[in-house]
């Protein structure tokens, strides 16, 4: 999969229909793209569309206006690349190239066992989830990142949709959700997704060394990459590079501190043997 990686980066401006990629690895349309989400952790589709955007944010910077960026990118019109770059970035492309002064983040903080934790959103999903020594520096940090945005507590009536996503990461941090499929909006190149798509299908409790995860995307000799791309991560616990360790098994690589790394992988153990055991108990008839 890796040299079909590869001949992707090179042609992602062009039509990629997944038989021809198919015929390219010698395999059935349907066995290819089980092959191939198995081990990038995406299908080809979204592979080629990752690589299409991140080719669009190199035009989009260097264009003289977004139309010539769409179509130097690969894309067919205006509205598709509008379409992508909104699930894909949370704004236009227009607000792109201007910094996304108008972008609205609601925010909320929470105490957890490895201390204060705040998540942010916009409306179309989680864009930062961190821990901090307290909700102050927190906050500053969430300014910090997103200078030109307008930056709202969350209410005590919220909208529905972020208090959905806040008590789920309290039910998680309680043991009682180990797998958070929560939506994100965040900013990525395709390597970066690849690497976070793949964290996130780690098993709760469990854990992956870098050379692994490296492995696990198709891209072996790309380690220093996939810690790279861990250590940019702004998700905590959503995207759970926690969950990656040295190929010791020592702890390294954790923006939010190793002492809370190692507090975080046992409290997971801790609650994926406590998961493990009620889910295989015996259920008892009533008499």
């Amino acid at each position: 999969m890796i040299q079909i990686c590869r001949w992707i980066d090179a042609h992602c401006a062009e039509s990629l229909p997944l038989s021809a990629l198919a015929a390219r690895a010698g395999l059935s349309p349907f066995y290819f793209q089980r092959r191939f989400k198995a081990v990038v952790g995406v299908t080809p589709k979204e592979y080629a569309e990752a690589r299409r955007l991140e080719s669009f944010k190199r035009e989009v910077r260097a264009a003289k206006d977004v139309t010539e960026a769409v179509y130097a990118a690969g894309f067919g019109s205006s509205s598709r690349v509008y379409e992508r770059a909104t699930g894909r970035f949370g704004m236009t492309p227009g607000e792109y190239r201007n910094g996304a002064p108008y972008l609205i983040i609601t925010y909320a903080s929470m105490p957890s066992p490895m201390g204060p934790l705040m998540l942010a959103a916009t409306d179309r999903g989680l864009c930062s989830v961190q821990f901090g020594s307290n909700p102050s520096a927190l906050l500053a940090n969430l300014k910090a990142e997103f200078p030109r945005a307008r930056l709202t507590a969350m209410a005590r009536r919220g909208a529905p949709a972020f208090r959905a996503w806040a008590q789920a990461l309290r039910r998680h941090l309680d043991g009682r959700l180990p797998d958070l499929a929560l939506p994100v909006d965040v900013r990525a190149t395709a390597f970066q997704m690849l690497v976070w798509n793949f964290l996130r299908s780690i098993p709760y409790g469990q854990t992956r060394t870098y050379t692994q995860v490296a492995t696990g995307i198709g891209r072996p000799t790309a380690i220093r990459a996939v810690a790279s791309a861990c250590a940019r991560n702004r998700l905590a616990l959503v995207v759970p590079c926690h969950r990656v360790i040295r190929g010791t098994g020592n702890l390294a690589g954790y923006r939010w501190g190793l002492e809370r790394k190692g507090v975080l992988l046992e409290w997971e153990r801790k609650h994926a043997v406590n998961l493990g055991s009620r889910k295989n108990a015996p259920h008892r008839r009533s008499a």
